[in-house]
């Protein structure tokens, strides 16, 4: 098949290299020019795990091509897919300007039949005002029929998860575009899940809205083990080994970040809102979201009796979560704009972020080359990102380095008799 992707962000730049590696031809068109042209070069806009490979390999055999002209892309291509963002306005509804921007553009240059699918993640009603802009702006004779493919990737397994997600949900209008995209999506193994539109819509903001609530969920029962002297760890271990429950997403920590999850919750408070319905579950899950970050900024506030001034800080970890370079709503942006409000002086590592972390932290953050270089000389440690590089650390090296023998564990990811063994402080989330 041919098929061509609109956006060459997370969603569409791993999607479209997948479709092609699996021996389709994919175009895919992008707004800036340096962009489009370092990834004919196969150089990629971001980090993720294997893409570049991927990249490099389709474009070299010429089966993944990127342009700036939509009708170059348009024309050749049985399904168009929309695949870009739809950030949160102020009000925390998704902005849908870029998807309709896109809408506008591909039906400008429909000939023939195509199917235009929406991957970005959008809320219901959004298919049916594509529709409306296609039906307006179509050459005549041309044709279409709309879907919704939303998308279930996570940054970091992004490749592997498309290839095999749980599920693949395919919401339709007709049943040649069904068959159209059920033939696209034979080589993915995933169960496929077969519903209207609106349905499709909902699936995406539900699943990503449950998954925000686990997570919530473990931080409230992480702040009251705190109080009642209880370790979480062992009581999400206990939960989580019932089935019906699982443990997936029941670690407490610093909070949720990224992409996803932090406008998913408010754009589905939002919408509900919009029909008449407060959410208050999912309130109370962005309440406790923001509460996580403040609990463990705290811990070093308290620590320090609150003189934090002239106290060296070494932040481990600045991405929203591990195997990404990806820093919107990282909780590291949170934790370390508190430290240096009260006068700490941060120096930060991170094995892939640094580079997008400078751009959006405060400039006085100084950056180490290595975790062992932030930690010298500093009167604390403090891990805010999972990587699997710090759960490796050599800790008697660590404290040799330290100033203070402290660490600030936001992930858990130290077993606190064995840190405390070695002499530090230790404080974990919802562990005493």
């Amino acid at each position: 098949m041919t098929i061509a992707f609109i956006g060459h962000g997370y969603v569409g730049l791993v999607t479209a290299s997948v479709f092609a590696d699996l021996g389709n031809t994919v175009w895919v068109v992008g707004r800036t020019k340096e962009k489009i042209e370092n990834l004919k070069k196969g150089i990629t806009p971001f980090y993720e795990p294997g893409l570049e490979e991927l990249v490099k390999r389709n474009v070299t055999a010429k089966r993944l091509l990127f342009t700036l002209d939509y009708k170059e892309a348009v024309i050749p291509s049985e399904i168009i897919f929309i695949a870009v963002g739809t950030p949160p306005k102020p009000s925390g509804e998704a902005d849908l300007t870029s998807v309709f921007d896109a809408a506008e553009s591909i039906g400008k240059n429909l000939v023939g039949y195509k199917v235009v699918v929406t991957k970005s993640t959008v809320p219901p009603g959004t298919n049916k005002k594509v529709d409306d802009i296609l039906a307006k702006v179509k050459p005549t004779g041309a044709s279409y029929s709309i879907a919704s493919c939303p998308e279930f990737l996570r940054e970091g397994t992004a490749i592997g998860d498309t290839l095999h997600p749980d599920r693949v949900v395919i919401g339709t209008t007709s049943e040649r575009a069904k068959q159209v995209l059920l033939d696209l999506h034979k080589p993915i193994d995933g169960k496929t899940v077969l519903c209207n539109v609106e349905t499709a819509e909902l699936i995406k903001y539900a699943s990503n809205s449950l998954l925000s609530t686990k997570i919530s969920f473990a931080n409230a029962i992480a702040f009251l083990a705190e109080k009642v002297g209880a370790d979480a760890e062992r009581v999400l271990e206990g939960v989580g080994l019932d089935k019906r429950l699982g443990r997936s997403f029941l670690y407490p920590g610093v909070g949720y970040g990224g992409s996803c999850f932090p406008k998913d919750v408010k754009a589905l408070i939002a919408l509900s809102s919009a029909y008449g319905y407060d959410f208050k579950l999912l309130k109370s899950v962005d309440d406790i979201n923001k509460e996580a970050v403040k609990h463990f900024t705290d811990k070093i506030v308290r620590h320090f009796d609150g003189k934090l001034k002239g106290k060296k800080i070494a932040v481990l970890g600045l991405s929203f979560k591990p195997d990404t370079d990806d820093m919107r709503e990282a909780p590291s942006i949170t934790v370390i704009g508190e430290l240096i409000k009260l006068g700490a002086q941060v120096v930060a590592y991170d094995p892939i972020a640094m580079e997008n972390a400078q751009k959006v932290l405060p400039k006085s953050v100084a950056f180490a080359k290595t975790a062992y270089e932030a930690a010298t000389g500093a009167d604390a440690a403090v891990v805010v990102t999972e990587w699997n590089e710090f759960r490796q650390l050599d800790l008697v090296r660590l404290a040799r380095e330290l100033k203070t023998l402290v660490v600030f564990d936001g992930r858990n990811i130290y077993e606190p008799e064995k840190v405390k063994k070695l002499g530090f402080a230790y404080y974990g989330v919802g562990r005493m």
